[in-house]
């Protein structure tokens, strides 16, 4: 599996972390930023997602402070779906139900033992299709 991570200066650390704890069977594409120094969310939102979209990454996973910015910024790109994940029933539930390709997390709400758990479970769980199928289908229709 391949993971495409990036971050801003808000999230380098949690990133690092979780860089070390992903490692089993995951291979794993940085993308930035490696400083604490100011950067642009969106760049590295639109840099993950676009790799996802492109198939080049199974999954994305983002982080800020907030988680906010980075998904709101993930979700311009196409075929990519961004969830904001506080813990590993919203992981779970983002893919089994919303088919999500990108876990965005909040370095400042997520500590990093439970950012670990929850960037688990949402790379170990699959999509259910059925009905949930159908509601993803209306919102891929949506995009441009």
């Amino acid at each position: 599996m391949k993971v495409v991570i990036g971050c801003d200066h808000g999230g380098v650390e949690l990133k690092e972390y979780l860089k070390a704890h992903l490692q089993d069977n995951i291979e794993i594409i940085d993308v930035g930023t490696d400083t604490k120094k100011s950067v642009d969310y969106p760049d590295f939102a639109f840099k993950v997602g676009t790799l996802v979209s492109l198939g080049r990454a199974d999954f994305g996973i983002l982080i800020c402070r907030t988680g906010v910015g980075m998904s709101i910024a993930a979700n311009k790109i196409t075929n990519i779906r961004a969830a904001l994940c506080h813990c590993e029933k919203y992981a779970e539930l983002a893919r089994c139900h919303n088919d999500a390709n990108v876990l965005c997390l909040g370095a400042d709400f997520t500590e990093p033992s439970e950012a670990v758990r929850i960037a688990r479970k949402f790379l170990s769980t699959e999509f259910l299709g059925g009905r949930h199928f159908r509601r993803v289908k209306k919102i891929i229709s949506r995009e441009g």
